[in-house]
C-alpha cells in the first residue's frame, strides 16, 4: 500500500494533471482522440475577459497539431454543470473573435472530474453539440463536448471499461492510501508518485489545510442554514394551522392548545 495526499484536494489534482503525459493519457483514454500537448496551464485566464463573469480553468491545454483545446476541472459547486458549461462556451467565444466566421479554428472539450460526488449520482454526463436527426442520429458537424465524471458511481458492468481504472484510482486516493499493484496505465502509476505523501511540500500541505479548513466552513454553514431552515418552516406551519382553524371556527383556546403555542401567540399571529 502507497501512502498518497487525496485527489479531492486542488492543489494536489493540478499538481498531478498538470502533467503533459499524464493529462494526454487521460484525455486519449476519455475522449478517445488523439492529443498531445507539452504544456499543462493552471488556472487559466482569458484577457480581456469574455462575456461580463471571468472563467478561470483549472487546467488547460491546447494541441495545435491536432487543433484542439481541452480544458480540466474538478471542483465542486452547486451551479457546476451550469458553470463549466458557461466556461466551455468562453472557450469558444474567445476563438470567434479571431476567427472570419463563427467555426472555430479549434475543437473544445471539457471535462469535468468532480471528486466528491453529485446529487444525479451518474458516472458520467455528456453535452454534445452535435446536431441530431429526430432518430437521434448525429450529423457530424460539430465535435465540441463536456463530459461530467464522477468516480465515486463507477458502475463496472455500464461505465465503458476504458474508464476504469481512472475512476477507481482517483476515488482509491481520497482515503489517502492506494494498492498500486492493482492498476495497470502506467500514467496512473506516475500519479501514485507524484501525490506520494513524501512527495508533497510543506507549501502544498499548507494549502492543503487551508482547502480543509475552507471545506469545514461550509460544511458548518449548510448545518447551521439546514437547522435555521427547519425552524422557520415549523414557525410557518404553525402560523398556516393556526390561520386554518381560525378560519374553521375554532376558538382562541382550542386553536392554543392544538398548536402547541400560547393563546397570545394565537392572537399576535391573527392580528398579522
Amino acid at each position: 500500500m502507497k501512502q498518497v495526499a487525496p485527489l479531492r484536494y486542488d492543489v494536489i489534482f493540478k499538481k498531478a494533471f498538470s502533467v503533459p503525459e499524464i493529462f494526454n493519457a487521460f484525455v486519449r483514454d476519455f475522449l478517445n482522440i488523439e492529443f498531445e500537448t507539452f504544456t499543462v496551464e493552471t488556472d487559466k485566464t482569458y484577457t480581456p475577459t469574455i462575456g461580463n463573469v471571468a472563467a478561470k480553468f483549472d487546467l488547460y491545454a491546447e494541441d495545435k497539431k491536432n487543433r484542439i483545446i481541452v480544458d480540466m476541472q474538478h471542483v465542486r459547486y452547486p451551479d457546476h454543470y451550469h458553470r463549466f458549461l458557461h466556461y466551455h462556451c468562453a472557450a469558444l467565444l474567445e476563438q470567434t473573435v479571431k476567427s472570419r466566421d463563427y467555426r472555430p479554428k479549434l475543437k473544445v472539450f471539457t471535462l469535468v472530474i468532480l471528486t466528491s460526488g453529485d446529487k444525479h449520482k451518474k458516472d458520467i454526463c455528456v453535452i454534445d453539440f452535435d446536431p441530431k436527426d429526430l432518430q437521434g442520429n448525429p450529423i457530424g458537424e460539430i465535435d465540441h463536448k463536456i463530459i461530467y465524471i464522477c468516480p465515486k458511481y463507477l458502475n463496472k458492468q455500464l461505465t465503458p471499461s476504458k474508464y476504469h481504472q481512472w475512476m477507481e484510482a482517483i476515488e482509491d486516493t481520497l482515503d489517502e492510501e492506494v494498492e498500486e499493484s492493482k492498476y495497470s496505465v502506467p500514467e496512473i502509476q506516475d500519479i501514485f508518485k507524484i501525490i506520494e505523501k513524501d512527495q508533497v511540500t510543506p507549501e502544498e500541505r499548507a494549502r492543503m489545510f487551508d482547502e480543509y479548513g475552507e471545506e469545514e466552513i461550509k460544511k458548518e454553514g449548510f448545518k447551521d442554514g439546514l437547522k435555521e431552515g427547519k425552524k422557520e418552516g415549523i414557525t410557518q406551519n404553525i402560523h398556516d394551522t393556526v390561520l386554518r382553524m381560525h378560519k374553521e371556527g375554532l376558538d382562541i383556546k382550542m386553536i392554543a392548545k392544538i398548536a402547541g403555542i400560547t393563546e397570545q401567540e394565537v392572537d399576535d399571529i391573527l392580528i398579522k
